[in-house]
């Protein structure tokens, strides 16, 4: 069946399916570009982003300067502030992206078959990348320098919050693209603020060949639930740590002030801590006290309550809970496999973290853990593309298919098979 989009004929066409398909028509050149082409149009988009910061963080102020009058929360408003020195930082992150290795046309498999064909399946781009986020600002460049890079066009739809900041980042990198001799329709921002231009983003099945959402669970469950075009999902992260029965107390103390407390509002960020009775005595007091004096609220069950009257009682729901912020829910287990029930029941499947000295215990929870990342002895914080040395990522996946865990340049690819014969027909060289 041929998508309705594809039907649409041009002159009765909104913005965003106009802006589609230019984005296909510039995927469609970006897909057989040389690497050097393309890291010297990232090369260019740093130097543009440089020189014009004084111009992006004037249109940022008009952003939260509205954000404030609106009373939005200090910790987004930081989040969507652009000074010279962060879009510096932004930009020595998009000139990192040209050190990293193309996966387009990389050979994932290869072989000569009895029947003398010769198979290849090599890495391609996905095409139309969707990008749908709040009030990020870097992320519209961090989003728009991978997708160059792995030879994909992409779409940007930031949060209205943002309008101003994105408008002007996507302009200098357009300009810069052009200069570079690459199409500037490879990075666009989705026209209109309203939500209706975001459905019309969902739905442009047969031109969007992929959708990725970035932020909390609202805007996630949103694009799953109403786009009719592929989703990957990113970036929930109920993610836990277990305190084994065999732990090392000053490691456990130390791994869990990290994974919660040193950034607090991201999601590989510790938001339950688990504790095996046997060592509950030993670390439960001094976990207390380094929480508190990290500012965080503990939200503990009974047995966790019962080591200090600054514990507010949990519910179910602060079990379910990414609270993105200086909170942690705690309980006490009896046992690993209790751990691991309780994992299993809340977790988004995102990160969790054991401290142990037990290599059976290690083996029992990295085995039996269905998450996307599970560390051994070492805080949640390093679930992140650059920690895993893949040099950036455009979020972390934690569904199934496709990709899972950080998302670097290889997860925005997909891959085709080459083949190559010397006339070969079915009815006189079958293999079967």
């Amino acid at each position: 069946m041929k998508s309705v989009v594809n039907e649409a004929s041009a002159d009765t066409e909104s913005d965003v399916i106009q802006a589609a398909r230019r984005a296909r028509d510039a995927a469609a050149d970006l897909a057989v570009r040389t690497r050097a082409e393309k890291d010297r149009a990232l090369h260019a988009l740093t130097d543009a982003l440089l020189a014009g910061s004084a111009g992006i963080v004037a249109a940022n102020e008009q952003d939260t300067r509205r954000a404030r009058e609106a009373g939005t929360d200090p910790g987004i408003v930081d989040r969507l502030t652009l000074t010279e020195e962060r879009i510096a930082s932004i930009a020595a992150a998009l000139r990192k992206i040209t050190t990293l290795s193309d996966p387009v046309g990389e050979v994932v498999r290869g072989s000569t078959l009895p029947n003398g064909l010769e198979l290849r399946q090599v890495r391609v781009p996905l095409g139309v990348v969707g990008i749908i986020y709040e009030a990020r600002p870097n992320v519209t460049v961090d989003a728009a320098g991978l997708c160059l890079k792995s030879g994909n066009a992409v779409l940007l739809r930031g949060s209205s919050s943002a309008r101003a900041s994105n408008t002007a980042l996507v302009e200098t990198m357009r300009e810069a693209l052009a200069g570079a001799g690459l199409p500037c329709d490879a990075i666009q921002l989705v026209p209109g603020d309203t939500h209706d231009s975001v459905k019309e983003l969902m739905q442009a099945r047969g031109l969007v060949d992929v959708l990725i959402p970035r932020g909390g669970a609202a805007l996630i469950n949103s694009v799953v639930s109403g786009s009719t075009v592929p989703v990957i999902e990113t970036g929930v992260g109920n993610c836990h740590v277990y305190v084994d029965a065999d732990a090392d107390v000053d490691l456990a103390v130390e791994l869990l002030i990290d994974s919660k407390a040193q950034r607090y509002s991201v999601c590989n960020a510790a938001e339950t801590v688990l504790i095996h009775a046997d060592v509950a005595e030993a670390f439960m007091p001094r976990a207390l006290a380094a929480l508190k004096d990290a500012g965080v609220t503990v939200h503990g069950d009974e047995r966790v309550a019962a080591y200090s009257a600054d514990v507010v009682p949990a519910t179910e729901d602060d079990f379910y809970t990414e609270y993105l912020s200086l909170d942690i829910a705690a309980a006490v287990v009896d046992s690993l496999d209790a751990a691991i029930a309780h994992i299993r029941k809340y977790s988004t499947d995102h990160t969790e973290a054991i401290v142990t000295r037990s290599q059976a215990a290690a083996r029992a929870f990295t085995a039996r853990v269905d998450s996307a990342a599970v560390l051994v002895n070492a805080s949640t914080r390093f679930t992140d593309g650059g920690e895993f040395g893949f040099g950036a990522e455009i979020g972390i996946s934690n569904q199934k298919l496709h990709a899972r865990g950080p998302m670097g340049l290889p997860e925005l690819t997909s891959t085709k098979y080459i083949v190559i014969g010397d006339g070969q027909t079915r009815a006189r060289h079958a293999n079967s």
